[in-house]
């Protein structure tokens, strides 16, 4: 392929893919008349069918049938060229990279002629974009909840163990605790709200049924999800909600103390959607980290996970990537590795 040369960032997760351009030298920016999104060279383009996992995890093969007919649209958009390096951040990618690992290099180069290739844990490049290549901590919340930090010399991570095992504080989390609180009052049980009580027969109709709605779905989690606004809608008015997402600052400010570097060593960020609830979560996590973080500096998130894949790959594409390496979390494969 001639032309000029690109790095290319992708964003794998349950909602699809995103992908992205950049010039391999420098890093992705925003403009300031636009702060909402990042500028790219071209418009990112998205699909919305996840990628499949299987008995080795992410399914390498799935991922390219969904990734090559988006690059290609890239490059058409961009004018043409080529594509030197590629920095993939995947959920899922410590525990189930190991396809991903073992095939993207070579596919990678024989498709697209790609020689540079980082593949990251989603909290990896959900890092980058927040915080780029300083030392710190960053939460990433929507759904799930994860915390990562590092001193850039090892990751650190905490919680993002899914909603039966953790991601506490999390969307799931507290819409699941919110209804709880709503069939606690449904029963007549102490601890009740009947507030969440009604937000919940709204939305799901009688609660008797809600077992049956919930369970079998796959989805289970993101439509826990959906009733972490209405817990935020009631925080104002009622001492359960309002209990439930102080509970939820306190789970969040203390993955981000688990992770964040010594005292004095490095800023916080918080990204993801979760965080749109705003102050009924905002504020109480605010005392928290006053309390439990009295050292850090919380900074707003420079960019999103797409941002962070660009970034990284820009850096590989110059030979001076910073953040430190690892099997499962931050691994680079280049031509004539083995």
């Amino acid at each position: 392929m001639t032309g000029p040369a690109w790095v290319l960032g992708v964003d794998s997760g349950g909602s699809g893919l995103r992908a992205a351009l950049a010039p391999p030298d420098g890093t992705p920016r925003r403009d300031p008349a636009h702060s909402k999104g990042p500028v790219h060279s071209v418009e990112p383009v998205r699909s919305t069918d996840p990628v499949r996992t299987g008995s080795r995890g992410i399914d390498a093969g799935h991922f390219m049938e969904r990734l090559l007919p988006m690059a290609r649209t890239l490059l058409e958009r961009a004018g043409g060229g080529r594509i030197t390096a590629v920095a993939v951040g995947a959920a899922g990618m410590a525990a189930l990279g190991e396809d991903l690992r073992a095939e993207l290099p070579s596919a990678l180069r024989e498709t697209l002629g790609v020689r540079r290739l980082a593949l990251a844990a989603d909290a990896v490049t959900a890092y980058a974009g927040a915080l780029g290549e300083r030392p710190g901590a960053v939460v990433a919340a929507g759904t799930g909840m994860i915390a990562i930090g590092t001193d850039l010399t090892a990751w650190r991570r905490a919680d993002g163990w899914g909603h039966l095992l953790g991601d506490c504080g999390g969307g799931a989390w507290i819409g699941r605790a919110g209804l709880e609180a709503a069939m606690r009052a449904h029963d007549g049980r102490r601890g009740g709200s009947p507030v969440l009580l009604a937000r919940a027969e709204r939305m799901f109709g009688p609660l008797a049924g809600l077992p049956g709605q919930l369970y079998p779905r796959a989805d289970r989690p993101a439509v826990l999800a959906s009733f972490a606004p209405e817990v935020a809608r009631c925080a104002a008015d009622d001492a359960v909600a309002c209990g439930i997402l102080r509970d939820a600052a306190r789970h969040i400010a203390e993955a981000a103390a688990a992770v964040c570097p010594a005292a004095g060593a490095g800023e916080v960020a918080f990204t993801g959607g979760l965080f749109k609830l705003g102050e009924p979560l905002l504020a109480p996590l605010r005392e928290e980290l006053a309390g439990q973080l009295p050292y850090a500096r919380t900074v707003p998130a420079v960019g999103d996970p797409l941002d962070g894949a660009l970034r990284i790959a820009v850096e590989i594409a110059r030979g001076g990537l910073r953040l430190p390496l690892d099997a499962r979390m931050l691994s680079v494969h280049q031509e004539g590795d083995s």
